[in-house]
């Protein structure tokens, strides 16, 4: 690091934390940024920011910042240019001429950081552009996005590998709130990371009350919710799955006289952008959404979170609860679990089967002539969206290479009917993955004892202790866990195992006569621990520390 660099690191730190004392997480990040592709996992509210920025100025080039929405990318660029760092947002709401000049400014030197969505960087003037300034820093925020297949999947996360070797492989930095394990696993290998350091902080957000209330009846779960949101002081979040749902609940709200808003990605981008506004501002105290609400958004004194539906992972209940309560004050995360609606999430985790039709013709294609994404949706009539995850398929099983020019081609790896078969199968095994994950949801829901220690446990976060601030806890449930086990013996969370049938895998939580192993390639598997045990089905390989 030259003093030039290190005098624009010092002057960002100044600008952003006003010279404060860096986060541990914060610390050990820039320090390994320099010689590593660096992974972050750390809480909300935590400073990711700060870590970009100064990082982008200790290795002295501009800043490529990837973020999933447009609110986001405001609210970083509206940081940084307050903390005396250039920044501006690419996106399509600009004009032409406005996206040019923003571009000029990058290309002059005169533009630090650029933020955009992953969709910018399908656009050919855009990638040229990047090859030609050659960032020196990649950044891919809420790089959660990356793993999340579901039915709001976007499939340009996909190719940002590539993205990143076409424009000359800068030095990468992805950032998260909340990844499990495997998550982090299939973060580094979707974006190629190279000679990874994982930074992962303590994700637990003490001041967040957790609890559950089981129900069966649909009108009364939304009866419930209703009543819950209404009651209820101060601004909230009501997280649902459908937009049908979001519409109604909001409805039903404004008939109780609750200032409330909708969104949900079906409607129109204004739409949306002024529901955000108007609760940023305080003239809604409770937004109804989707899962596409809320990432990133600057709103510290949100006082609660309900989930009216069941949530499709952890990860994102986590993401989601965790939106509540930043200011550091005590806010609560409520989720209404009813059993049956765990079938929404489960049908749409891993989408189906893929067409071995739709694969051939893409092997097809290719083989004849390398062709870009872009010429490949021309030549099979895919959408992106299909196409996308097709490709995806194609090249984890070795059928396809995408090169640094973005051009996909065929490999000798595999024929081309082999290919098609693994990447059905491949599929196959990851829709088993993620319904693993939905059923997850179902324990932290129904478990009888510590709630945050079961929720921390199913992130890889190993916990002895009762938190003393869920539902399960203030009924003197918390440490039911430690009363019924004693001695857990050979088993502990935070252990790697292996099982005949599973294969490999990590310890996550005990309850009960119950472990919970989260298998590489199966996912999450629930199993009986004396049965377990006395049968040697989980051979211990090593423990982890705590």
């Amino acid at each position: 690091m030259d003093r030039d660099s290190a005098a624009r690191a010092t002057a960002a730190h100044r600008g952003l934390l006003g010279g404060a004392r860096l986060r541990d997480e914060q610390r050990v990040s820039l320090r390994e940024l320099p010689e590593h592709d660096t992974l972050v996992v750390v809480a909300p509210a935590a400073g990711k920011t700060a870590i970009y920025a100064i990082g982008g100025e200790l290795l002295g080039g501009p800043t490529v910042v990837v973020s999933p929405t447009l609110s986001l990318q405001r609210d970083q660029a509206r940081t940084l240019n307050e903390g005396g760092l250039a920044a501006e947002v690419l996106n399509s709401q600009l004009s032409a001429g406005r996206q040019r000049q923003t571009l000029e400014r990058l290309a002059a030197g005169k533009l630090e950081f650029l933020l955009l969505a992953p969709e910018q960087l399908t656009r050919d003037v855009v990638l040229d552009e990047l090859r030609r300034v050659r960032p020196t820093l990649f950044v891919v925020d809420e790089a959660h996005c990356i793993s999340q297949w579901g039915h709001d999947f976007r499939p340009d996360y996909l190719s940002l590998a590539a993205v990143i070797e076409a424009i000359g492989r800068p030095r990468l930095l992805a950032m998260t709130a909340t990844a499990a394990p495997t998550v982090r696993e299939e973060i580094v290998e979707r974006l190629g990371m190279r000679n990874v350091h994982t930074v992962v902080g303590d994700t637990d957000r003490p001041e967040l009350h957790l609890s559950v209330r089981l129900l069966h009846d649909e009108q009364a779960k939304w009866k419930a919710v209703v009543s819950e949101a209404t009651e209820r002081d101060g601004s909230g979040i009501v997280y649902v799955s459908t937009r049908r749902h979001a519409e109604q609940l909001t409805g039903r709200l404004r008939d109780t006289a609750v200032s409330a808003g909708v969104y949900h990605g079906a409607l129109r981008r204004q739409e949306r952008d002024a529901t955000q506004d108007a609760f940023l501002r305080g003239e809604l105290r409770v937004v109804v959404a989707t899962s596409a609400f809320g990432m990133g958004i600057n709103k510290p004194d949100v006082r609660f979170v309900l989930h009216g539906d069941d949530p499709a992972s952890i990860d994102a209940y986590h993401q989601e609860a965790g939106r509540a309560g930043r200011d550091g004050n005590p806010a609560s995360a409520r989720l209404f679990h009813r059993p049956q609606d765990l079938a929404v999430p489960a049908f749409f985790a891993g989408g189906g089967d893929p067409d071995p039709e739709q694969l051939a013709a893409v092997l097809r294609a290719v083989h004849e002539e390398p062709l870009t994404r872009s010429e490949l949706a021309r030549r099979t009539a895919l959408s992106a969206r299909s196409l996308a995850r097709l490709v995806s398929l194609l090249i984890a099983v070795g059928g396809l290479r995408e090169e640094a020019g973005r051009r996909l081609s065929t490999t000798s790896d595999v024929t081309r009917d082999q290919a098609v078969e693994n990447a059905v199968r491949h599929a196959r095994r990851r829709r088993e993955f993620e319904h693993s994950r939905v059923e997850m949801v179902r324990r932290y829901a129904e478990t009888t004892g510590c709630r945050r220690r079961t929720l921390l446990e199913l992130l890889g976060e190993v916990r002895d202790e009762p938190c003393q601030r869920c539902d399960n806890c203030d009924a003197g449930h918390g440490g039911k866990r430690a009363e019924q086990e004693g001695d857990s013996g050979p088993l502990r969370p935070g252990q790697r195992v292996t099982h005949p049938e599973f294969g490999t895998g990590t310890v996550q939580t005990l309850e009960g006569d119950s472990v919970v192993v989260l298998f590489d390639e199966s996912g999450y598997r629930t199993l009986s621990r004396r049965v377990a045990v006395e049968r040697g089905l989980l051979t211990p390989e090593h423990t982890r520390g705590k």
